[in-house]
């Protein structure tokens, strides 16, 4: 059984990224139900029960109408071959491109639009304005999976959503595939340089330490996080100064607000004392895609490749 979890730590990430820049990758926040959640059922027969964010969901037969207000459960759907099961999608769900794009929202749901679409299944990563609850006064079967605190969380989600769907077998190819993909990534990390970073997810600014989601995949390439030592670093999530980044003074600096919020060298060159620092003087300023920053779906693995990428550069300069 995996450890109870809740949104917390992982769902700041998107909450800041929307309150900084009105844009964000996921749809999750701190208020989501802890999730304490068992292996899912190993066949994909149906009835299938899983242990989900909203506890023992079980599917009496496989779903034809899944309706997603997540971007990364939507992406994580069509990854393990249940899009055409999908009739409908949240507003911030725009990957892949033929994914059932509406207005639907997974930050403001509104019940009688969501029950419009006829669904037989709801995936989302938070339970906003108790949608769980609703949904579940019309018997719409719902399966909350909050945002993912470590990657053993994200891959059981994908397993989890694969049993749900009928698809548990694509699912287990997926999360196989993502596993040898981050473990060949971390073996080609150079070992003889180690490098400091910060990870921004807006340009307030707020960071992400080595306890997030995130924090855990630059940790693969033995990078060092200055937001670690922040004041207030605990919740994971820390609002950093100008002054204490250009004290830190990171050999790496990575975007994550990029889209959002139209950040580049350039822009952290015109803050206050930053335009010395190590990072920018260097070329080391790394242009993150803000989506897969701020999902925990398959797609990780390409933002693995980004920061691996960066690291094989600053080793050789």
């Amino acid at each position: 059984m995996r450890p109870v979890r809740t949104a917390l730590a992982g769902a700041l990430l998107g909450t800041l990224v929307l309150a900084g820049c009105g844009q964000t990758g996921t749809s999750a926040s701190p208020s989501a139900t802890p999730a304490t959640s068992a292996p899912a059922t190993a066949s994909g027969d149906f009835p299938v029960t899983v242990e989900a964010g909203n506890g023992a969901v079980t599917l009496t037969k496989k779903p034809e109408r899944i309706v997603s207000l997540s971007a990364t459960h939507t992406e994580t759907l069509f990854a393990i071959g249940a899009g055409p099961q999908v009739v409908a999608v949240d507003d911030r769900s725009n990957f892949p491109p033929e994914a059932p794009k509406t207005d639907l929202s997974g930050f403001k749901p509104n019940v009688e639009a969501i029950v419009a679409q006829k669904p037989d299944l709801v995936i989302l990563s938070d339970d906003l304005d108790k949608v769980v609850a609703e949904l579940g006064k019309v018997n719409v079967p719902v399966l909350l999976q909050p945002a993912a605190t470590k990657l053993d969380e994200a891959y059981e989600e994908i397993t989890e959503i694969g049993a749900a769907t009928g698809n548990k077998a694509k699912a287990d190819e997926v999360v196989a595939g993502m596993k040898t993909a981050m473990e060949k990534l971390a073996a080609e990390a150079p070992k003889d340089k180690r490098f400091t970073y910060y990870h921004e997810l807006d340009q307030t600014p707020y960071a992400a330490t080595s306890k997030t989601f995130i924090g855990q995949v630059y940790a693969m390439f033995g990078l060092t996080n200055v937001a670690d030592k922040a004041p207030d670093a605990a919740g994971g999530y820390p609002k950093l100064s100008a002054e204490f980044v250009a004290q830190a003074d990171p050999d790496l600096i990575f975007l994550a607000d990029v889209k959002c919020c139209q950040q580049s060298k350039e822009t952290l060159a015109k803050r206050p004392g930053w335009a010395g620092l190590s990072a920018i003087k260097n070329d080391q300023v790394v242009l993150l895609d803000d989506d897969l920053a701020s999902r925990w779906g398959p797609r990780v693995v390409q933002l693995a490749e980004s920061i691996g990428a960066a690291v094989a550069k600053a080793g050789t300069s």
